[in-house]
């Protein structure tokens, strides 16, 4: 059966390297995502792959 789904968003507010923001921008632009998702997604890979050790309580996949 069709289930709707709506995922949870929060706003933060974060300071970046001017650099490293115009950094993420031209990738976003180059794949058609929005910056949002974009750092989104880096943050989640960052925390995916990140050491065991430094992350405690991190659910194991």
């Amino acid at each position: 059966m069709f289930e709707v789904k709506k995922t949870e968003f929060v706003n933060k507010t974060f300071r970046l390297d001017k650099k490293l923001v115009d950094d993420l921008s031209v990738c976003a632009a180059q794949n058609n995502i929005s910056l949002n998702a974009l750092v989104a997604q880096c943050c989640q890979y960052a925390l995916d792959n990140m050491d065991n050790s430094v992350i405690k309580n991190k659910p194991q996949k």
